[in-house]
């Protein structure tokens, strides 16, 4: 494999587009947004959105785990949250729901996964992957753990044709992310019993939240006004407040359960009309979500 160009853009927090080119910060965007509990938690942590608190965690990443260099760290059994896309997707691997996942990882482009570490060492840290490019040490590392890099030239994110790629290789129960609307629609006509998650969905418009909510098994609400009111009474059950994840489907709702069976934390379980926004269902003084939702 030849080397070329090393370049990532990747749609960090708040939708903020960063490009990385040699493992280097080299352009951070405007946030769509100033705040979010989970950017509270990362590390470091981000309490106010801005291009510089961006760059910092973005830079963190790197020091941490390689992102977007050759050191790429591909494995992990830590939980970052508990409803997490990677931590519901390997949890339906491990309790036999599904046999696989369709994940971008940067370095490597949409990769097939079969190992929950390796599902959770790839999409555990990241944020939205848009573009990426071939890295052969992070290709060579997903291999002998099991993964299958369909793209090794590119590293292209084509999710919908690396599902097609899982079921030629024999799996069936497969899940996938997505963040775009047409790629939920083909994949949801193409492999009906395909276990669709929608991510990274701060922005959307008000036609494109409701083709995501038609197509997905499980949304991320992340900070979309439009999506917090697209769901609506197609949601059957909602996990978190801040920031929540929303199972349409009843193959969504247990994925979410079996989060929960296996899951040693204390979790409520209540009635309720959804989306539920705070605590308590009502909006707080301070928000406790993302702010501003867009």
């Amino acid at each position: 494999m030849v080397r070329g160009r090393d370049e990532h853009i990747i749609e960090a927090i708040g939708r903020c587009r960063v490009v990385v080119r040699d493992g280097r910060v080299v352009e951070v965007g405007k946030p769509l947004i100033s705040g979010c509990p989970l950017a509270e938690r990362f590390v470091p942590p981000v309490t106010e959105i801005t291009p510089e608190a961006v760059r910092a965690n973005i830079e963190g990443r790197i020091r941490g785990f390689g992102m977007c260099t050759q050191d790429r760290v591909v494995l992990s059994d830590q939980d970052f949250v508990l409803f997490g896309a990677s931590e519901i997707l390997s949890c339906a691997v491990r309790s036999g729901m599904l046999e696989c996942a369709v994940v971008a990882c940067d370095g490597a482009g949409s990769v097939i996964a079969a190992s929950p570490s390796l599902i959770q060492g790839i999409g555990g840290r990241m944020s939205g992957l848009v573009k990426t490019s071939p890295i052969p040490e992070v290709i060579r590392r997903i291999e002998a753990h099991g993964g299958i890099v369909p793209d090794k030239e590119g590293a292209s994110i084509d999710q919908l044709s690396v599902v097609g790629a899982a079921c030629r290789a024999g799996y069936r129960r497969v899940g996938v992310t997505v963040a775009v609307p047409g790629d939920a629609e083909a994949i949801r006509r193409r492999f009906p019993e395909c276990l669709v998650v929608g991510v990274h969905l701060t922005g959307l418009s008000e036609a494109e939240a409701a083709r995501m909510t038609a197509a997905c098994d499980l949304v991320a609400l992340c900070a979309s006004a439009t999506m917090r009111r697209a769901v609506g009474k197609r949601a059957l059950v909602q996990a978190g407040t801040a920031v929540p994840v929303i199972a349409l489907t009843v193959a969504g709702k247990e994925a979410l359960l079996a989060r929960v069976r296996e899951t040693g934390r204390q979790v409520l379980v209540k009635s309720a009309s959804l989306p539920v926004v705070g605590g308590d269902g009502t909006e707080p003084t301070r928000p406790s979500g993302p702010h501003p939702l867009v």
